[in-house]
């Protein structure tokens, strides 16, 4: 594994959700895979704490289909997304080949006539399977995470 395929991925993740596009960005992540958004600094679970985001594959395919239902009220408002990302980094957990990513990200998000910004270090648990990256884990580990947030209408 080397990092410009790694970021070559992350690259390829920020396009699909700057796209909106949940069912591509969906099947990025292994069967078992979450999506984790702490609510406060150094959070050891998402279990045992509460979390801004915590959803399995089940609960993403429940927002991307609320997200794109034809009566959402998310349909009301153009949204937009853009994500800058750097310092990747990469470390082999050696556990059955699970690789963890670290990268910092800022994302700004265009949503009912307002702009928001975001900046987040995010890590991400890969595997391989059949030559293909998924995720296994993702989390968002925002720089204030313990701030109010907004309602967040789409994953960053």
């Amino acid at each position: 594994m080397n990092v410009a395929r790694i970021e070559a991925f992350l690259y390829s993740e920020a396009d699909m959700l700057d796209a909106c596009d949940l069912d591509n960005w969906i099947a990025l992540f292994t069967d078992d895979g979450s999506y984790w958004m702490p609510a406060c600094e150094a959070q050891p679970d998402p279990e045992n704490h509460v979390s801004h985001i915590y959803d399995d594959r089940v609960m993403m395919e429940i927002r991307r289909r609320n997200f794109v239902h034809p009566r959402a009220s998310s349909k009301e408002w153009d949204i937009r997304t853009s994500h800058i990302l750097g310092n990747v980094r990469l470390r082999d957990l050696g556990e059955s080949g699970v690789f963890e990513v670290t990268s910092n990200q800022h994302v700004v998000v265009w949503y009912r006539e307002e702009q928001r910004t975001y900046a987040y270090r995010g890590t991400h648990l890969l595997v391989e399977r059949d030559d293909q990256l998924l995720i296994k884990q993702k989390r968002v580990d925002l720089i204030n995470p313990s701030a109010p947030q907004r309602s967040l209408i789409i994953y960053i």
